[in-house]
């Protein structure tokens, strides 16, 4: 009766009310919470223990990880539209990306031409996906990388995943790659100038300058040594390039995208090059891709396309890796 009273009679009192009773009832929650992070961090650090990581290692993470609530919301958001393809390449494939594209071709063209031929890579393809991954190395990102991968891991949409690479990332730490202080990247855990996950560090990590750690947030020998590696490891072939674009306004039949043809017979199937030339004669295969709202023009990709898929499960991703590395000039 009181309270139906103080609700009819006096509202501004009635939700201060509740505004206290809602901070009353929150506090065992957070609380409760917070106890419950502190208890799945222990269990990290028992089932580390039990991977032979050391207890430095161990101790390091367990006074320093925190849970990191903007990580939760980068993970649960979601674009609020979408670009078609033209308008991704404007964004990423830039002037100016391209400029600098050339200018850090040019500037480590000597270690890039010895990292493409110990691992079968054009350098440009290099350039390219250290350009588009963090533009050449500027945006890296700053979270801690273990705090990071240890809130997915705990808030559970994708628990086994994130667990998975927390717990490779901790073997980084104990290997001496590198201190879990200096481990930052992205808000999802890919590390260093290539953005590679943990799990891609220790199968693709490489450490091209001798010195004990593979450092691919600083070392852009190791940064470029990495890339080519994982290229290399997924089916890389420096005989080859990636793809083209393709006029399709005489495409003849329905669509495929899995459907692997030669060169040949995308041509008698009405695929032009981009100048409305016929295709080149060469025992080539190629798959088509159609981008929404495409017009006329579509791409044909090349295995050398399925291997930057390999890195990044996303057309839009792999086309303007491609592109980008287009139009850096060797010389």
């Amino acid at each position: 009766m009181y309270i139906r009273y103080i609700m009819n009679n006096h509202p501004a009192k009635f939700q201060s009310l509740l505004f206290i009773l809602f901070f009353l009832l929150a506090i065992p929650n957070l609380a409760y919470s917070k106890n419950n992070f502190s208890i799945f961090l222990d269990e990290i650090a028992s089932e580390a223990s039990s991977l032979g990581i050391s207890k430095k290692v161990i101790n390091d993470f367990k006074k320093s990880t925190v849970f990191i609530p903007k990580v939760i919301k980068y993970d649960k958001s979601q674009p609020e539209f979408k670009l078609t393809l033209d308008e991704y390449l404007k964004r990423v494939v830039t002037p100016l990306k391209i400029k600098n594209a050339n200018k850090k071709y040019k500037e480590n063209k000597e270690i890039l031409i010895k990292v493409g031929n110990f691992y079968g890579v054009q350098p440009r393809f290099i350039v390219a996906l250290w350009g588009i991954e963090t533009d050449f190395g500027r945006l890296t990102g700053g979270f801690p990388v273990i705090s990071s991968l240890s809130t997915l891991a705990f808030e559970g949409r994708r628990h086994d995943y994130f667990k998975k690479e927390l717990l490779n990332a901790l073997k980084i730490i104990d290997k001496g790659h590198i201190s879990l202080k200096k481990m930052t990247g992205s808000w999802a855990g890919a590390m260093g100038q290539c953005q590679f996950m943990p799990s891609s560090f220790l199968n693709y990590a490489s450490d091209w300058d001798k010195n004990g750690s593979k450092d691919i947030w600083n070392s852009k020998g190791d940064v470029f040594a990495s890339a080519a590696n994982y290229l290399k490891q997924v089916g890389w072939s420096n005989k080859r390039t990636w793809g083209q674009k393709v006029n399709i306004a005489n495409f003849k039949i329905k669509h495929n995208k899995n459907k692997v043809l030669y060169l040949d017979d995308w041509s008698n199937l009405g695929v032009l090059k981009n100048n409305k030339n016929k295709l080149p004669s060469i025992k080539l295969k190629a798959r088509l891709i159609i981008p929404d709202n495409y017009g006329q023009y579509g791409y044909l990709v090349y295995n050398n396309f399925e291997s930057l898929l390999n890195w990044n499960r996303s057309n839009y991703f792999a086309i303007a890796v491609g592109k980008l590395s287009d139009n850096i000039k060797k010389n």
